[in-house]
C-alpha cells in the first residue's frame, strides 16, 4: 500500500532549509486561480520567494466573469505591494495576466461534459492550466513553478501534485508541492478576503461548474421552502 504523503510537511521541510541554506528570494511562478484562494497563499510565501503570480483560467465561461475575477487578482497585489513599503522583509509581487481564451478549454473537456464536478475533466483542466504555467516558467528561468488550487476543499491536491511532478520532468522545471488548505489556510483565505472585501465567486469558472451549482443552489432553496 502506498504511503500517503504529506504535501503541507514537505512544503515546510523545503521552506526551512531554503531559509537555513540563505536561498531565499528564489523566483517563484504561481498560478493563481483566484484573488480569494491567491491571499493565503501569498501571504504565506512571500516571506520567501519573489513571486510571479500567472493568471490563466480559460476555463471561465463568461468573459465577465472572467475580467471581474482578474481585476480582483490585481487589486488584491497591489494591496499586500503597498505593505512592502512599511515590511521590507517582503518581496514585492508581480503579476502577468495570461490570454483569454475559453476555447482552449471547450476543445478540452469534448466528450467529458457529463462528467461530474472533481472528476475526470478537472483533472484534464488540471492539467491544462499547469501546463501553460510550467512552459511560461521555464521560458522566463523560473526555479519553481506551483498553483494556488490546492487550498481549495474541493480540488484534489493529490491529483495535482501529481500532475505538477509530471510536468515538472517534462520541463525541467521544480515543482513546488503544496496542500495550502493545511495550517487552516483555506480559513486565513476567507479572513483575508473578509479583511480586503474580494468578491468571492461560489462556482469554479467553467460552465459546467455554473449549472451544477445552480442545481445545488435550487434543491438548498427548495428544502428551506419546506421547512
Amino acid at each position: 500500500m502506498d504511503q500517503v504523503r504529506n504535501y503541507q510537511k514537505e512544503l515546510d521541510k523545503m521552506l526551512s532549509e531554503l531559509e537555513k541554506d540563505n536561498q531565499l528570494g528564489k523566483k517563484l511562478f504561481l498560478h493563481s486561480c483566484c484573488a480569494p484562494c491567491s491571499s493565503y497563499v501569498l501571504e504565506y510565501l512571500r516571506n520567501y520567494f519573489q513571486i510571479t503570480v500567472f493568471y490563466y483560467n480559460p476555463n471561465i465561461s463568461m468573459e465577465k466573469e472572467y475580467r471581474k475575477r482578474v481585476e480582483e487578482q490585481k487589486r488584491l497585489i497591489e494591496a499586500y505591494n503597498e505593505q512592502c513599503k512599511t515590511h521590507p522583509e517582503l518581496y514585492p509581487i508581480a503579476v502577468i495576466e495570461g490570454d483569454y481564451e475559453p476555447q482552449c478549454f471547450y476543445d478540452m473537456a469534448k466528450g467529458m461534459e457529463q462528467c461530474p464536478e472533481g472528476g475526470e475533466r478537472c483533472f484534464a483542466c488540471y492539467e491544462l492550466r499547469l501546463r501553460k504555467t510550467a512552459a511560461y516558467a521555464k521560458e522566463g528561468n523560473y526555479d519553481y513553478f506551483a498553483t494556488t488550487l490546492t487550498i481549495s476543499p474541493l480540488k484534489n491536491a493529490k491529483k495535482l501534485n501529481e500532475i505538477g511532478e509530471r510536468l515538472s520532468e517534462e520541463y525541467g522545471i521544480s515543482w513546488l508541492v503544496s496542500d495550502f488548505k493545511k495550517k487552516n489556510g483555506y480559513k486565513r483565505s476567507i479572513e483575508l478576503s473578509a479583511e480586503y472585501g474580494l468578491y468571492r465567486q461560489d462556482y469554479c469558472g467553467c460552465i459546467y461548474s455554473k449549472v451544477e451549482r445552480e442545481k445545488q443552489k435550487a434543491v438548498l432553496k427548495g428544502e428551506k421552502a419546506d421547512d
